[in-house]
């Protein structure tokens, strides 16, 4: 059975409540994993909530040590993406992107080059705001991915 984690620190709300809503009707387990409480919805009884010490990358090897092949993991975080890609686990951001072995290192590389301008001042004009297209996005590459672990 897929087990669904959230990498809950950084996850907008919307996509919490989202997806325990999805995991209820479904009856898939749902863990979210942070270093504080994190809430996921009205209904609070239908997941588990990890909370991990405040040290850096506790959440992130909780996870990688529980989540398995059958399993789908959501974050924003790319290293995390990484290490969950080479074992072989579905990994997608609540932007609607699935991480894979084809696209992982250009993800990392997109990522090293926006902090390296940021170091230099010149970075910090993305737009970060999650709206409903950024939503649906994510919604359809969630479903996607849980359909592609079904088969």
């Amino acid at each position: 059975m897929t087990h669904i984690w959230i990498d809950a620190d950084s996850c907008p709300r919307l996509v919490r409540e989202y997806t325990a809503d999805y995991a209820q009707k479904n009856h898939l387990p749902l863990t979210l994993v942070a270093n504080k409480p994190v809430p996921a919805g009205s209904d609070e009884k239908n997941f588990e909530m990890v909370i991990c010490p405040a040290e850096k990358d506790a959440a992130d090897n909780y996870i990688v040590s529980s989540a398995s092949e059958k399993d789908i993991v959501i974050t924003r975080d790319i290293l995390l993406a990484e290490r969950l890609v080479a074992k072989n686990i579905s990994v997608i951001n609540d932007r609607g992107t699935a991480f894979t072995k084809d696209n992982i290192q250009d993800k990392i590389a997109d990522r090293n080059f926006d902090l390296q301008l940021a170091q230099i001042g010149l970075g910090g004009s993305k737009k970060n705001s999650y709206g409903e297209k950024e939503f649906s996005k994510f919604k359809k590459c969630f479903e996607r991915e849980l359909q592609k672990l079904k088969n």
